[in-house]
């Protein structure tokens, strides 16, 4: 019989819809569901995952779809179903919860929570039945529900301990009164350590992308000249890019790879990932000038302009899931060598079978004759070893990747969550405006300034505040209060948006957001921002613990986030207090930092912004002239190196932020024809320049 819907049908979110028809008696976290509680008398079963994460889909078709097992948690429990991507606040303290109770976390979460939703006991995927060394989950919770009878008291203590450990997860006393760019080498020396220079990538399997470690690794690298940063970087983009963890036929990169050599991934591929890592190749591109990192730039940027994005409203989707249904490993993106023979011309499968490593064994577990497309040879040897020129080689490698993408079109898709929201927006909206303007791609700025505007229109309302949530799959958006990401992410977009037209209305929105920010999160007393609005309505259970995000995870920690939006504004605006209040932020995690290393590279990044003076070029003309000059002024990526492009119409006192206005408008030059460039560092700017050379020596400080 056919189990009527339960409360998660009035919800908005993907992940939470799918368990609609589920016999378990769900509710969406809230006031409600604990009342509810509360009045039951019973302990809360809180299950976090997302739409994205296969044992979550396990959990859900083993456990949460079984009857008997239904009947026992609707029995002793109320149950609560949260997906992780909308409601991140509740997400990362009940992780740390998690972990503090059981030393592990991930999705999907599992806690048991007293009815105030102070947690006293949880793990992660548990099986149904005895296995892999866990109880059956039936077991665990009968246990659960007879100790809430039977040990109250000890339920209540554990619960009070693990709270003060989730306060503790990131709000040490590390402040430091001696901040300098040793501790960014400390960094870089940290990561540089980890480096596999074999296979690229940091530590062993498996292995993650680390987007701010990279971006940091090419800006230290190029400044400084380090070599083990150039190479750590650079291994690891090409290493990545030849592996299976990248889409060898649409683009984009997957989660991360199980095995050390970059081959079998997790096959979802989330939006913030791909950001990053459009931000690294075009950074990459930029500084070291390899066509390579180009094309995979490009590639990134087919993938989500193809699959990922609203093009006609603009915005960007949450991510794609790995699997079609539980009994498959990634089958929409892997071949066997005959599926591959059925679709592809002889003399095509003997390059692309050779290039991507497509043989008779594969590379998955669940089937062996599977292959993850990699490449582990260059087009010029896999030419030569099969008697042909490269020209011909390319041409047959070219016609045999458009077949296999024709035929893998045909195949089922994995599911695609059409949420927007904020935070990854915004980062893909940088990422966007940041390579349209080292590729020369006007589409790709065009379609970045369309989603920034939606976002300021949909999401954004200065006496609410902005949404975490801009739209829903099913269009109907409900406003989620936003994280300090949604904030710091958002008004760094506004800043690159600035940067990329020269248009007045986006700094001044940059401003607007970045008092938000502080006003909002910002710790007076302690320096620092919490990851929560300071008068949050919703402080249930371990939401009232207060939390300073300084770790990577793996978007960019908020704190240092933060930070860097203040500088970056306080560069065109003059705001000392924004200046002081990046300071203090860094400085309250100063003591302790070098400790994360590898995961604390978006710190070392506003760290860099806040010790080294703001180099500002600015461009001014049009033309092929105007084009050399700024061209030669975005060659190579600096952290505090800000490139405008205005044409003459926009250099007024009224467009122009403060600390422009003082000096641009004065400039005699403008008088002038032709277009000519400026270097301005801090409050002194050089004098004007046409000449390409001269202006790369002006920026070395020459």
């Amino acid at each position: 019989m056919a189990h009527s819907q339960n409360a998660l049908s009035k919800a908005r979110s993907s992940y939470l819809r799918s368990a609609q028809h589920q016999p378990i008696e769900w509710h969406e976290w809230g006031e409600a569901a604990f009342a509810r509680a509360k009045e039951l008398d019973r302990p809360v079963l809180l299950d976090i995952g997302a739409v994205w994460c296969h044992w979550c889909h396990v959990m859900d078709r083993e456990s949460y779809e079984d009857a008997t097992l239904a009947a026992i948690v609707n029995e002793h429990f109320v149950a609560i179903k949260v997906d992780r991507d909308e409601r991140p606040d509740v997400d990362s303290r009940y992780q740390a919860a998690v972990q503090a109770i059981s030393g592990q976390g991930g999705w999907p979460l599992t806690a048991f929570l007293t009815p105030d939703g102070l947690p006293f006991y949880g793990g992660t995927y548990f099986p149904r039945e005895d296995r892999y060394g866990r109880p059956g989950f039936d077991r665990v919770l009968l246990t659960m529900a007879n100790a809430w009878k039977t040990k109250r008291e000890d339920a209540l203590d554990s619960a009070n301990s693990v709270i003060s450990a989730i306060e503790h997860g990131e709000s040490f006393a590390g402040r430091s009164g001696s901040l300098s760019l040793e501790i960014v080498g400390k960094l870089v020396e940290s990561a540089v350590k980890q480096f596999d220079p074999r296979y690229g990538g940091f530590g062993t399997q498996p292995k993650f992308p680390h987007p701010s470690a990279l971006d940091l690794l090419i800006d230290v690298g190029a400044r400084t000249g380090h070599e083990g940063a150039l190479q750590a970087a650079t291994v690891t983009l090409k290493k990545m890019a030849q592996g299976g963890v990248y889409d060898q036929l649409a683009g984009g990169f997957h989660r991360y790879s199980v095995d050390e050599r970059w081959v079998v991934p997790h096959f979802e591929k989330m939006l913030y990932d791909n950001a990053g890592l459009l931000g690294n190749y075009a950074h990459a591109f930029q500084t070291f000038v390899d066509p390579e990192y180009a094309r995979v730039a490009q590639d990134i940027l087919r993938w989500l302009d193809t699959t990922m994005t609203d093009r006609e409203r603009g915005g960007f989707y949450a991510s794609q899931d790995a699997d079609i249904n539980l009994d498959d490993d990634g089958d929409y993106f892997t071949w066997t060598r005959d599926e591959a023979a059925a679709v592809l011309a002889p003399e095509e499968l003997e390059i692309a079978g050779v290039y991507f490593d497509i043989g008779e064994m594969g590379d998955m577990h669940h089937n062996p004759r599977k292959n993850v497309l990699h490449r582990t040879q260059t087009l010029s040897e896999v030419a030569k070893a099969a008697g042909k020129s490269e020209g011909e080689a390319a041409l047959l490698l070219d016609a045999a990747q458009k077949k296999l993408m024709a035929a893998r079109r045909e195949r089922p898709e994995p599911f695609i969550d059409r949420t927007i929201y904020t935070s990854w927006n915004a980062m893909a909206i940088s990422a966007y405006l940041q390579t349209a303007r080292v590729l020369e791609r006007k589409d790709t700025a065009a379609f970045a300034l369309k989603s920034l505007d939606r976002i300021l229109n949909e999401a954004w309302n200065a006496e609410q505040g902005l949404s975490h949530v801009v739209a829903y799959p099913e269009g109907d958006a409900r406003f989620v209060p936003g994280v300090l990401d949604d904030y710091a992410f958002f008004g760094l977009a506004l800043v690159d948006a600035w940067e990329s037209t020269g248009e007045r209305r986006w700094y001044d929105a940059a401003m607007q957001i970045a008092e938000a920010t502080v006003t909002r999160f910002y710790d007076a007393t302690g320096g620092g921002f919490f990851d929560r609005e300071i008068d949050g309505a919703d402080t249930i259970g371990a939401l009232a613990a207060r939390r300073k995000p300084l770790q990577d995870t793996p978007t960019p920690a908020g704190n240092p986030a933060a930070a860097a939006l203040l500088l970056r504004v306080e560069a065109l605006s003059g705001r000392t207090d924004f200046r002081e209040k990046a300071e203090d932020t860094l400085e309250a995690f100063g003591g302790i930092v070098e400790h994360f290393g590898l995961y604390a590279a978006t710190y070392g990044l506003a760290l860099e912004l806040l010790m080294l003076p703001p180099v500002q070029v600015v461009v001014i003309g049009d033309g092929v002239e105007a084009r050399s000059l700024t061209a030669a002024a975005r060659a190579r990526y600096a952290v505090h190196k800000q490139v405008l492009h205005l044409r003459r119409e926009q250099v007024t006192a009224e467009n122009l932020p403060p600390v422009l206005a003082e000096t641009l408008p004065q400039l005699p030059w403008l008088q002038n024809e032709g277009a000519f460039a400026v270097v301005c560092r801090g409050a002194s700017c050089m004098p004007p320049t046409r000449d390409a050379e001269k202006l790369l020596r002006q920026m070395a400080g020459e």
